[in-house]
C-alpha cells in the first residue's frame, strides 16, 4: 500500500521488521536487560540501546536483507529500519512502552530472557515497538506530504482496507469454485460469471458494500471474524461507514496509480544519463591545460575563512549551520569526532583520513575515542550529547539521522 509520505506500508516492512528484531537481540547480549527494569536508567538505556542498534544495522547492511529494496522509492531495508532508529531516539515514549511491557513479563516469569523462549519474547517486544512507531512516523509524514490531519489509528484503518481488498481479489480470482462467496461479498445470486470480478482490476474500483459483506461473512466461509465484525470495538463504528470506507478506497487507488508512474525505467535512465554527464565533466576538467585554473562552478572562498572543523556533505545545508558549527568548535576533538559518529555515522567520504582508524577505516568507536580524549564513555558520552543539544539551540531545528 502507499500512500502521499509513506515509506513503511509496503512488502518490504516485513523484511525491516525482522532486521530490526534480529539486531535488538544482538544488542541486548551486550548488556544486562534488567537495567530496563529500573525507570530512571531509561534515558541512559536508551542512548546506549540507539548505538548499539544503530552499530549492528551497519554491520547488516550490506547483507542479503539489508541490502534488499523495502518500498517502490528506492529505499532498501537497511536504510528504513536505521531511520526508525533516529526516531525512536526522537520519540523515548515508545521505548518507555516496551521496557513498561519487559518489566510486566519479567514480574510474573522472571529474568525470561535467560530462558529458552528469552528471544522469542525480546523480539516480540521489539516488534510491537517498532510496529507502532512505523505507523507514527508514516501518519507524521502523511500530514507533512498532504496538510491532512492523519494519526497512527488511521494509517492502520488504511492498511486493513487494503487488506480486505487483497483478500476480496483473491476470492473473486478463485471463480467459480468461490462461488458462494462471490455470491455473498456481491450480496446476490450471480448468472454466469459475475461483471464485478472482470471489472475490478485495482483498489480503486473496490466498493465498499463488498469491504462490509465480505467481512461480515469470512466467518461463515471458514476464517475468523471479519476486522469490522470482531469483539474489538476498533473498526465497530466503520462498518455503518460505507462512504468513508469508499473515501478511503479511493485515495488508496489513487495515489498508487499516480505513484507508479514512477516505477518505469525511465527516470532511471535520466539518471544513468545525468551520472555519465558528470563523469564526463570531471574527465574533461582533469585533462585541462597545464597552468590554467580550473573554471568554478562555486565562488572561492575568502582567505580568512574559518575551516577548522571539517563538516560531512549536506551539514552546511541545515539551517543556521554556522551558528551549528560555532557551537563544536570549543570542543575537543575526540567529542566533536563522537558528535559526527552519532550523527552522521562512522563513514563519510569527507572525513580527513587523520580521523580514521586505521584497522577499519571509519571514524574510531566510542570507546576509542574516549581513550583517545582521556576520558570514560559515560562522560564522553554526556559530553557529546550536550554538544548535540547546543547544535540543536544554534540550528533552531531538531536534527534527525534522516535529514542529515
Amino acid at each position: 500500500m502507499r500512500l502521499p509520505g509513506t515509506r513503511y506500508q509496503e512488502q518490504g516492512w516485513e523484511q525491516v521488521r525482522k532486521l530490526l528484531g534480529h539486531a535488538s537481540l544482538v544488542a541486548f547480549r551486550q548488556c544486562d536487560l534488567a537495567l530496563l527494569l529500573d525507570p530512571a536508567r531509561l534515558p541512559e538505556m536508551l542512548d546506549w540501546y540507539t548505538d548499539a542498534l544503530a552499530h549492528a544495522l551497519r554491520n547488516a547492511a550490506g547483507s542479503l536483507r539489508g541490502s534488499a529494496p523495502a518500498n517502490a522509492y528506492g529505499d532498501n531495508v537497511g536504510d528504513l529500519a536505521l531511520v526508525l532508529v533516529y526516531e525512536l531516539q526522537a520519540q523515548p515514549a515508545y521505548f518507555h512502552t516496551m521496557a513498561a511491557a519487559i518489566a510486566a513479563e519479567h514480574a510474573k516469569l522472571g529474568p525470561f530472557w535467560l530462558q529458552a523462549t528469552g528471544d522469542a519474547l525480546l523480539r516480540k517486544k521489539v516488534n510491537d515497538m517498532f510496529a507502532t512507531l512505523r505507523d507514527k512516523v508514516d501518519a507524521d509524514n502523511y500530514v507533512a506530504a498532504t496538510g491532512q490531519p492523519c494519526s497512527p489509528n488511521r494509517i492502520y484503518t488504511y492498511r486493513m482496507l487494503d487488506m480486505a481488498y487483497a483478500a476480496i481479489a483473491q476470492v473473486f480470482a478463485g471463480w467459480p469454485g468461490t462461488a458462494p462467496q462471490v455470491a455473498a461479498i456481491l450480496g446476490r445470486e450471480p448468472d454466469g460469471i459475475p461483471i464485478e470480478v472482470r471489472q475490478m482490476k485495482s483498489i480503486a474500483s473496490c466498493r465498499a458494500a463488498w469491504v462490509i459483506r465480505w467481512s461480515e461473512t469470512l466467518e461463515a466461509f471458514g476464517g475468523a471474524p471479519g476486522p469490522l465484525h470482531t469483539k474489538s470495538k476498533r473498526f465497530a463504528s466503520l462498518r455503518n461507514s460505507p462512504e468513508k470506507i469508499a473515501a478511503m478506497l479511493a485515495e488508496i487507488g489513487d495515489y498508487e496509480e499516480l505513484s507508479a508512474n514512477g516505477d518505469g525505467a525511465d527516470w532511471r535512465q535520466d539518471a544513468d544519463d545525468a551520472t555519465a554527464w558528470l563523469d564526463d565533466l570531471a574527465r574533461v576538467s582533469a585533462q585541462a591545460e597545464p597552468g590554467r585554473e580550473a573554471d568554478r562552478i562555486l565562488p572561492q572562498a575568502d582567505e580568512d575563512e574559518e575551516d577548522d572543523v571539517c563538516t560531512a556533505p549536506g551539514y552546511d545545508e541545515l539551517p543556521a549551520a554556522a551558528g551549528a558549527l560555532a557551537a563544536l568548535r570549543e570542543e575537543a576533538l575526540a567529542v566533536r569526532l563522537a558528535v559526527y559518529l552519532k550523527l552522521l555515522g562512522p563513514a563519510d567520504d569527507s572525513y580527513p583520513d587523520a580521523w580514521l582508524d586505521g584497522e577499519s577505516g571509519e571514524l574510531p568507536t566510542l570507546g576509542k575515542l574516549a581513550q583517545l580524549g582521556g576520558m570514560s564513555v559515560p562522560t564522553l558520552r554526556k559530553r557529546r550529547n550536550a554538544a548535540i543539544e547546543r547544535l540543536t539551540a544554534a540550528g533552531g531545528a531538531s536534527w534527525t539521522g534522516e535529514q542529515l
